[in-house]
């Protein structure tokens, strides 16, 4: 019975690490790099036009589906999507590549990231489908919406806080660890000349910390709402990126992140090519 067990966790692992499971992450890495970099094209429009674009995810997808076979291209972005998410399943129940990828923390990270792209895949393919409110909607609203009910919950000042000082320290770890290049261990470097790696690396770098920076002031806006008991405080991605442009930089700012975004776009392409999946 016990070799019967073993024979069969075998296969599933085999399975995980197949070649189809390796080209479904690829293809979920070209997807994200599509995301990331229409929405740091979305922000630099705001910039320098201040237009109605809704610098977001559904903002990118409402962009997509403007193009002319707009349909189909969401087809293809939301089963890459699910590819990632099938992918980063497979990390959570076999472990990821690398040495130390059967750590229980790496585990539950890939279980958490299989989720989120898991509903990102879901709300593309149920846009494509024609359910338009499932991936188009502001993000800006939706956590509003959840900022509030979650305050009328016993605690939910509490409740909101505390998620927003995780969301802030997320976005200080996925910083940092961009610019400590952490990233680097993941990637077939040897693979790459001396040139590519220094651009990849310059991509990665830059691109993750402006993702960071965007996390992390997302976070102190859950947590200036739940202080303040105002849900209107809490803001999604599009007025977070606003916000940027007044400061006292202007614009200016806005663009330097937007730029960052694509350039993460950018990196998450050469991830499609290098990443050890």
């Amino acid at each position: 019975m016990a070799t019967g067990s073993a024979t069969a966790h075998g296969q599933a692992r085999r399975a995980a690490n197949s070649k189809a499971v390796a080209a479904a992450a690829r293809a979920g890495f070209v997807a994200r790099g599509v995301i990331y970099a229409l929405v740091g094209v979305l922000s630099l429009r705001i910039a320098f036009s201040g237009g109605g674009e809704q610098a977001d995810r559904g903002g990118a997808i409402a962009e997509i589906a403007q193009k002319p076979f707009g349909t189909a291209l969401l087809w293809l972005l939301g089963i890459a999507l699910a590819g990632m998410a099938l992918w980063r399943l497979s990390e959570a129940a076999f472990g990821q590549a690398g040495p130390d990828g059967d750590k229980p923390s790496k585990r539950v990270m890939s279980a958490g990231r299989c989720v989120f792209y898991g509903f990102v895949a879901y709300s593309v393919l149920s846009y494509a489908a024609g359910h338009k409110s499932s991936g188009s909607g502001s993000s800006d609203q939706n956590s509003q919406d959840v900022t509030a009910k979650a305050l009328e919950w016993p605690g939910g000042q509490w409740i909101v806080a505390v998620a927003g000082a995780g969301v802030v320290a997320a976005g200080v770890w996925i910083a940092i660890r961009a610019l400590l290049r952490k990233f680097e261990k993941h990637l077939k470097t040897t693979e790459m000349s001396r040139r590519t790696r220094q651009v990849v690396s310059f991509f990665g770098v830059f691109g993750g910390t402006a993702r960071g920076i965007i996390f992390a002031t997302a976070g102190g806006f859950a947590i200036t709402a739940a202080v303040q008991h105002k849900p209107g405080k809490a803001k999604g991605m599009d007025n977070t990126l606003r916000t940027f442009a007044d400061t006292p930089a202007g614009p200016w700012l806005l663009a330097l992140i937007a730029v960052g975004l694509i350039a993460f776009g950018v990196f998450s392409w050469a991830n499609a090519r290098w990443r050890k999946v």
